[in-house]
């Protein structure tokens, strides 16, 4: 039934719930598990929160900050290059987490749900598996939901696991 199943983690807690339902749905169906993670690069300002795969968050859930203030384009390079570094040390632990379920990892750039569309359209993926962190209220509002708009907008369907209290 699925061949091809997308886990896009931002490396949080709800992220790695998600990731048992995954797995699980992998193993069932003899699937590859495709890992991604996105660089939100869809505004100048914006980079991501990620400070490795201890729970840390990706460019999924990303953090403003202000380029213009390094003043030089070697220390903006350093924090890409930082920044590609830590996405990658994410999509490996959560693939270390698969042992024995066939993986392939990716970093993508881009608005986080558009990139998330973006690779199923291009890896024939059949299920999308996703945390989400549960927000509401104005927290849901301001901040948006990437699983939100993933489920509105996704031709393929998509399970969202929710963080429970237990989980955080």
């Amino acid at each position: 039934m699925y061949e091809h199943i997308l886990f896009p983690t931002d490396g949080s807690s709800g992220a790695e719930a998600a990731l048992a339902h995954a797995r699980t749905l992998a193993e069932t169906h003899n699937a590859t598990l495709h890992i991604m993670t996105v660089l939100d690069t869809s505004s100048p300002h914006i980079g991501m929160t990620a400070a490795g795969p201890e729970g840390a968050t990706t460019g999924m859930t990303a953090e403003e900050h202000d380029e213009s203030e390094s003043g030089m384009v070697n220390e903006e390079h350093n924090i890409e290059s930082s920044l590609r570094e830590r996405s990658q040390a994410i999509v490996d632990a959560a693939a270390d987490e698969v042992d024995g379920v066939d993986t392939v990892t990716a970093v993508e750039h881009g608005p986080p749900h558009s990139a998330i569309l973006d690779y199923v359209d291009e890896n024939d993926i059949d299920l999308i598996v996703m945390g989400t962190h549960g927000r509401t209220g104005v927290e849901r509002y301001l901040l948006g939901s990437v699983a939100e708009k993933v489920v509105r907008t996704s031709d393929v369907p998509v399970l969202t696991v929710r963080l429970g209290e237990d989980d955080s």
